[in-house]
């Protein structure tokens, strides 16, 4: 990676008429002010169907891509969607509302379905037999329909939970139709994917993506690949995914999704990672390793705990895994998202694999010795941000900061107020020593803990903040360039 800046704007915050950002026009304006603002890297979130809490984080598929994100306008433009079909998607522009979301799309995409041409259709029945996981995913969600949404292993029909071949054709013949549905869905998407990254590509930006660590238990996934993960005949965990008390939640974080079976998985050379990777390396530039730390070892909660206080670690795949993923794709660029409680393994393993760490200047002033401050960068293998997703805007920040830190800004940064301090953080970060400085839009745009993107730990009201249409204007892209060609990033 070369000297550069980005900013993180997730797709779904894209401003537009249609109640949330999509892969359509607003993308490729926001690529445009990227260009203009002389950005190399454009930053979002994990793009697959959101799951509980309507987190990209708990997707029921690390492969398949989120129906909500589809333009509708591309749609009408394949005549698959009239001019009154996209009137009636038309919503006043606001935080993104899943609920009512969830309804309209499902509408939209069955009547984009039902007028699909033949020609059409053997071009995703092709896409399919391209990409194996599309069946299994297609295939999952019609199930899903079927049984009333209920979770695979609570499905009455026990050969299909175990993913028997049997079953699995006998499911997938009588739900034909449902599961032509939802493969339609997913060539949509991975057309149209395919055209915006074209786009922001040709404009010399590259898309760095997200990789969660784990699964969600309740997805296609871990119903299609049981032997991944540590199940018990039932299908159900003995211990769950989480983090212990942080920074961010003194009752540390109960994710509650399967843990892997490493030893299984380092045993086949880790065939499910290198499938996974290899999907998103269609999507992305590179890619954040989310939770870095557990690579080299792992929270590990027993299952039906109120909290993740009772977890303890274990041991990780550390470079059995890493050193796979950075030779089988040597083209993607990764960066370790090494937050969190860290040990001298954690900073070994990252040293080891080489991969860029983060460091995050909302966490550095509590005191001259914080290593997120950038006088303490030693190399400049590392990702310098305002904030990320997981924090509040540099403006929100300062204002729930303590009276220490704020002290402590005033001297570093010479911050007298929110303003003054959400302009020096973006200032030292550019001039810092790190490959890649990225701020979250809402630090340019100036924006308060209203704009906050997710609160870690608070199950409800995240991920529906979006940037207001003609927020990003050109006088802003050309001060945002000024200050990158300052600290040679353009």
């Amino acid at each position: 990676m070369q000297r550069s800046a980005g900013i993180l704007l997730p797709v779904f915050s894209l401003p537009g008429p249609y109640g949330i950002g999509t892969l359509g026009k607003e993308a490729r304006a926001f690529a445009d002010f990227l260009k203009a603002a002389g950005q190399r890297w454009w930053q979002i979130l994990p793009v697959g169907p959101t799951g509980a809490g309507d987190s990209p984080y708990t997707s029921v598929s690390t492969f398949a891509g989120n129906p909500l994100l589809l333009d509708p306008e591309a749609l009408a433009a394949e005549g698959l969607l009239t001019g009154e079909d996209l009137d009636r998607l038309r919503v006043p522009e606001g935080p993104v509302d899943y609920g009512a979301l969830y309804e309209s799309r499902e509408r939209m995409l069955r009547t984009a379905f039902s007028r699909l041409s033949g020609d059409k259709a053997q071009a995703m029945r092709e896409f399919a037999d391209r990409h194996p996981w599309v069946r299994e995913f297609a295939l999952y969600q019609a199930a899903k329909v079927h049984f009333g949404q209920q979770p695979w292993y609570q499905w009455p029909d026990e050969p299909l939970r175990r993913h028997e071949s049997a079953a699995v054709e006998h499911w997938r013949g009588v739900l034909a139709e449902e599961v032509a549905f939802h493969t339609a869905v997913q060539y949509w998407f991975a057309v149209q994917w395919e055209a915006l990254k074209q786009y922001v590509n040709s404009l010399g930006v590259g898309l760095i993506g997200d990789l969660p660590i784990y699964v969600s238990l309740d997805s296609a996934d871990v119903w299609a690949e049981r032997k991944e993960f540590l199940l018990d005949q039932t299908g159900r965990p003995s211990k769950v995914a989480g983090v212990p008390p942080d920074y961010f939640s003194e009752e540390g974080q109960l994710w509650g999704n399967p843990l892997y079976d490493w030893k299984a998985q380092k045993a086949d050379g880790f065939g499910w990672w290198i499938r996974r990777v290899e999907g998103a390396s269609a999507r992305f530039d590179a890619l954040r390793l989310d939770h870095f730390r557990g690579f080299e070892s792992y929270w590990a909660v027993p299952a039906g705990s109120a909290t993740a206080k009772t977890g303890q670690w274990e041991k990780g795949p550390g470079m059995d895994l890493l050193g796979v993923l950075t030779n089988w794709f040597p083209q993607i660029t990764y960066i370790a998202e090494d937050l969190g409680i860290l040990t001298d393994d954690v900073h070994r393993l990252r040293d080891a694999s080489g991969l860029p760490g983060m460091k995050v200047l909302e966490f550095a002033f509590s005191g001259p010795d914080n290593a997120y401050l950038p006088h303490h960068y030693t190399n400049p293998n590392c990702v310098c941000y305002t904030g990320t997703h997981d924090n509040d805007t540099a403006l929100g920040w300062y204002a729930g900061a303590s009276d220490k830190e704020k002290a402590f800004a005033k001297t570093y940064l010479g911050a007298e107020d929110g303003e003054s301090a959400r302009r020096a953080l973006l200032r030292v970060g550019q001039t810092s020593m790190a490959v890649l400085f990225v701020a979250q839009m809402q630090d340019y745009l100036g924006l308060g803990g209203e704009a906050r993107i997710n609160v870690p730990g608070v199950a409800n009201g995240n991920w529906r903040w979006r940037m207001a249409s003609g927020a990003a204007t050109a006088e802003l892209a050309e001060e945002i360039r000024a200050l990158t060609a300052a600290a040679s990033r353009c």
